[in-house]
């Protein structure tokens, strides 16, 4: 496998990079469950890719991670009795990050966190549209409350961007294991 240096543009870059990961997961905290239920797919597609890289430390992390978002669920999904706040969705992109780091393969983002990249792309788009054309491309933004008020249940859009996060890290893990 070949390595890309970026040189002195290697912190620069990961520093933005991580910045707009984390924001990302915060963005994707807008209906009930979501951020949990998709960080929940994410920690098992790490447990994964710990497990065949060898990280043990880095595979506890991960597990402990899932079963946080688990035990959250149970308050979290719809309808809500507890909710995340920035706080926590700040906390659940830091630990994503912080597994992809861990294991050497910040890369990895781009298919574990799909999902948190669409979020984030969508509000991207949207504003930049906005500002240039004074048109919306989406009802709303993220992209989750497009769906929203296209009809489809929260329940409906948990479901379907949990499924996409785990096709994600299907390709994640099959790319690791083919390293």
């Amino acid at each position: 496998i070949g390595y890309l240096d970026f040189g002195v543009f290697y912190y620069p870059l990961m520093v933005l990079f991580i910045v707009f990961i984390v924001n990302a997961v915060n963005l994707t905290d807008g209906i009930d469950g979501l951020a949990a239920s998709v960080t929940f797919v994410a920690a098992i597609g790490f447990m994964l890719i710990t497990m065949i890289m060898g990280f043990a430390g880095m595979g506890i992390m991960a597990t402990a991670l899932a079963g946080a978002c688990i035990g959250f669920l149970v308050w979290n999904f719809h309808p809500a009795k507890v909710f995340m706040g920035d706080t926590g969705s700040m906390f659940l992109g830091g630990m994503v990050v912080a597994l992809a780091f861990g294991v050497g393969l910040p890369v990895i983002l781009v298919l574990v966190g799909i999902l948190y990249i669409i979020e984030a792309l969508s509000v991207v788009i949207q504003v930049t549209s906005f500002k240039l054309t004074g048109k919306r491309v989406f009802k709303m933004s993220p992209i989750h409350h497009h769906f929203e008020m296209s009809g489809y249940s929260e329940v409906k859009i948990v479901a379907l961007f949990s499924l996409i996060t785990l096709i994600g890290c299907a390709l994640a893990v099959l790319a690791v294991w083919a390293m």
